[in-house]
């Protein structure tokens, strides 16, 4: 038998559940575990719903080989229901919206996201499977969802509700019939209720936290108590309540809060109920009312503690100007570092707070000389590092400051938080922010609003991968510094692809943490002071099961210290000074890149998301941090059509925009570093180029890249024919030999130069600084191939000899590029031949097989071995013996 079934005293939210699922599952059978609300008893009794609910007397519970349960997860809210959990082979599958709870069950299938009602996840399924439901099945399941978020306007409203709800109207959901069921006028009993409750409410402050509890008692039950609660909390405006309403013999406790600092759920749990974060409920029996009312009291003390956030959200460490700093300059100052406030510091002393609205009207008055301290404010409010969310909000929101320093114990200023540190914490606030869905219905990673990525890590990551992230965390916290894995680690993980590089920015001192990481894992560490960055080769014996290794056996992680960069004009290198992870991640190239993963002990996995990365993430979008991205640093451009390409995404509209500004500006042409060479080679070592470079040349590149090439380099039939068969031919070799290395870059940048004489080729090696040894190798490639192919098309009845003679001395990237741009067949069957079979004959006799054949050992040797090489080659000879024989012919005197 398969059982559906719901909490007890079930709502239309789990009657609507339950007739879902049976939807789904047309073997199931839908039974209540206990009691129904009134709103479900009139509903039923209508007659409008044609559906079976058995009760549980009615089900043989030791029959029950599956158990669906709707709306709720945890064993004591289904009653008799639970004795089934012990059935053999019982399958448990478990729809969901409540919070997470130490109590819950876990199910072989389980759909548990945060959303309005656990009806909307049902509804997707429904849609998803392609189920056609009748129109009085749409209303029911409509009513449910209604229910359960206030008409859809309770905060707990998800984008995902009126989804479900739109297409539920769609499937012909009647919405007259669902405002019958939803009046929300009270009765005589409830406003006896409502007045007792008005009486007997006392309001507490607990760790600051305004609450109010109320209570009422009567003898006889009446139905939908929480519509009177929550009317009183309307009426009176209270942040929170907590209800206590004695009723035949049983305590109901009805909760509901409006702030963060109070988790109703919690609270009721500990009464033996559930619920969400903003509402909650439970059935207390065994005490009285009294006795239920300070034990409430307690249970509040312990939950109610606004946790201290002020050290997570504030930036350390702040950006400051000085009181006796000019406008101008602390106008440079702020638009360097793309901000829109700073405190005014004097020796430890914060003075004041300047805003760049400030200093730009100052300005434009003509007060750029004048110091800081004429204009700055000198009215603010400044918290501790324990400050709680309640106090930054009250700071922000209600005295409208701009930024709040944070002091140490009212002196010395720790860091600053700003308005949209404030707004990101309220929308990745767990009690308004959905969860990601659970069980094989998805599996996708980005779907919700992570925190944790601990699952995905396990899943995702080799074990030898994550006790290097555990052993570099305990690292941290023993140098009492923090330690994130940051940029395309965490994006690839997410992404749920493989990513060999693991780049570690450490907020402290990130060259003694790579120094005492090299110390303990017995590596090697290599420094870069400007850059405040290291390279730590683990040894072999650390990365034999490491993916991505070295020749050697080694693994690289890249540690750099948690910085910013600035730049002093555009297209410049950067300057670079100390910051936190924040300021870190927003120096970076494009949002998606723009995460960390926390890898202390106490929040390991944790993921750092400040700039809404997860969302252009599930979007495909390739977007920049910052409007002057490019400009500061032109090469992002290569990267953005890079990462576009590679991870079929699409680069966004306005940074699209920027990068036509960047090129139009002519920011290329301000330095010649090799950047953009290095961002080149990166893309001609992509497996297939080609979709990149065309995206270059539709932003005008060209013309910075191979200025001289003009107008021959460009994507017509030649050049698009060409870099296709440069990237067969360089499949072909890896095809025939896998363990030959290859440079594919080379082999491109050969293909490309092809059509221009070797001056071009070595203009583009100075302009982008290339080192000397690839600019003389490619350089000599190129003499190589133009002189070697005219030899090639020129000889007639050509023999294998001459082919090697030929093409002796080039490298297997200039032997590649050749075949790549060769069109005449005959010529491309030799170069074929040469590199598939003939620069590996050698003779079958050796130096021994001719000394003992009488030669003496000296110079003449290699002439006789190339002698024996040619006549193997051209089938003059094919065994030892007629090696021999040609050696005694022409080497040895005769016999006398």
């Amino acid at each position: 038998m398969h059982i559906v079934t719901t909490h007890t005293e079930a709502d239309l939210d789990g009657l609507a559940s339950i007739l879902a699922a049976v939807r789904l599952f047309p073997d199931a059978v839908a039974a209540f575990s206990g009691s129904c609300d009134h709103n479900v008893h009139d509903f039923l009794g209508s007659g409008y719903l044609n559906l079976k609910v058995l009760s549980p007397q009615e089900v043989d519970r030791e029959k029950v080989t599956t158990l669906t349960l709707v709306d709720t997860r945890i064993a004591s809210r289904i009653n008799r229901f639970s004795t089934c959990l012990n059935n053999p082979g019982l399958t448990l599958n478990i729809f969901d919206h409540h919070p997470d709870t130490p109590s819950d069950l876990h199910g072989n299938f389980e759909i548990i996201r945060e959303c309005g009602a656990t009806t909307t996840l049902l509804t997707e399924l429904l849609h998803k499977r392609g189920v056609s439901l009748s129109v009085e099945d749409a209303t029911t399941l409509t009513l449910g969802i209604y229910k359960d978020t206030g008409g859809l306007r309770n905060r707990s409203t998800t984008p995902a509700d009126l989804r479900a709800a739109a297409w539920l109207l769609e499937q012909g959901a009647q919405l007259d019939v669902v405002s019958h069921y939803l009046s929300h006028e009270l009765n005589s009993a409830q406003v006896k209720i409502l007045h007792e409750l008005l009486s007997n409410a006392r309001r507490y402050t607990i760790q600051n936290v305004p609450v109010v509890i109320a209570t009422s008692a009567c003898d006889y039950y009446v139905d939908n108590c929480s519509l009177v609660v929550r009317r009183l909390l309307e009426m009176e405006n209270l942040n929170a309540i907590f209800a206590l309403i004695s009723m035949a013999g049983r305590i109901h406790l009805i909760a509901r809060s409006r702030t963060p600092d109070i988790n109703t759920a919690e609270v009721a749990a500990d009464f033996g109920g559930g619920g969400h974060a903003m509402a909650a409920s439970a059935t207390i029996s065994d005490i009285t009312l009294i006795q239920a009312q300070e034990k409430l009291v307690r249970v509040l003390h312990a939950h109610i503690r606004p946790a201290a956030v002020a050290e997570e959200m504030m930036t350390s460490p702040a950006i400051t100007v000085s009181p006796n700093d000019t406008i101008d300059t602390a106008q440079r100052i702020l638009v360097r570092y793309n901000i829109t406030a700073a405190p005014v510091l004097s020796g430890q002393e914060t003075v004041g707070i300047i805003t760049r609205q400030i200093l730009e009207r100052a300005s434009q008055h003509h007060l750029g000389g004048r110091p800081v301290s004429d204009y700055m404010s000198s009215e603010f409010a400044t918290l501790g590092i324990n400050a709680t969310l309640g106090d930054i909000q009250g700071l922000i929101i209600e005295n409208r400051q701009r930024i709040i320093p944070i002091l140490n114990n009212g002196k010395g200023l720790l860091g600053i938080i700003t308005r949209t540190d404030l707004l990101n914490r309220l929308v990745d606030n767990p009690a308004l922010s959905p969860k990601k869905l659970h069980g094989p219905e998805s599996n996708n990673a980005l779907e919700g609003n992570l925190r944790n990525l601990n699952e995905i890590i396990i899943g995702g990551l080799s074990r030898s991968m994550i006790r290097l992230l555990l052993d570099i965390g305990e690292l941290a916290d023993t140098l009492k510094c923090r330690a994130y894995a940051v940029g395309g680690f965490v994006r690839d993980l997410l992404l749920h692809s493989p990513n060999f590089d693991l780049d570690i920015v450490v907020e402290g001192d990130g060259i003694e943490f790579a120094h005492q990481l090299s110390l303990r894992t017995g590596g090697r560490c290599s420094i870069h002071e400007r850059f405040k960055t290291a390279v730590v080769l683990l040894p072999p014996k650390m990365s034999q099961n490491l993916p991505g290794t070295h020749k050697d056996g080694s693994f690289k992680v890249d540690i750099a210290t948690a910085r910013l960069e600035y730049y002093d004009s555009p297209a410049a290198m950067p300057t670079v000074e100390l910051s936190s992870i924040k300021l870190d991640l927003y120096r970076r190239d494009f949002t998606i890149n723009a995460m960390a993963l926390q890898l202390n002990p106490a929040r390991f996995g944790e993921l750092i998301d400040f700039f809404h990365s997860q969302s252009d993430l599930r979007k495909k979008a390739i977007k920049t941090l910052h409007n002057l991205s490019f400009v500061e640093d032109p090469s992002r451009i290569f990267r953005a059509i890079r990462f576009e390409k590679r991870m079929d995404f699409t680069i966004s509209p306005h940074t699209r925009h920027l990068i036509r500004n960047a090129v139009e500006m002519g920011f290329f042409g301000k330095t010649n570093d090799t950047r953009y060479a290095t961002e080149l080679k990166i893309i001609l070592e992509e497996d297939n180029p080609l979709p990149a470079l065309e995206r270059l040349g539709e932003f005008d590149l060209y013309c910075f890249i191979w200025p001289d090439l003009k107008p021959y380099c460009r994507i017509d039939r030649h050049f698009r024919h060409i870099l296709c068969m440069a990237r067969e031919t360089i499949s072909w070799h890896s095809l025939l030999f896998r363990k030959e290395a290859c440079c594919r870059w080379q082999v491109y940048l050969l293909v490309i130069m092809s059509r221009s004489p070797l001056p071009i080729l070595g203009s583009y090696c100075d302009r982008f600084s290339e080192s000397p040894k690839n600019r003389e190798f490619l350089l000599t490639q190129k003499e190589l191939m133009d002189s070697r192919v005219n030899r090639l098309r020129e000889c007639r009845d050509l023999k294998n000899s001459d082919i090697v003679r030929i093409l002796d001395g080039i490298e297997i990237e200039g032997l590649l590029a050749m075949r790549a741009v060769t069109r005449k067949s005959r010529v491309l069957e030799a170069i074929s031949f040469y590199i598939r079979d003939l620069r590996w004959v050698r003779p079958l006799l050796n130096g021994n097989d001719l000394i003992a054949l009488g030669l003496k050992p000296g110079p003449g040797f290699k002439k006789v071995l190339d002698t024996l090489t040619i006549a193997r080659l051209d089938g003059l000879t094919s065994t030892p013996n007629d090696e021999e024989e040609l050696v005694r012919r022409q080497f040895l005197p005769p016999l006398s």
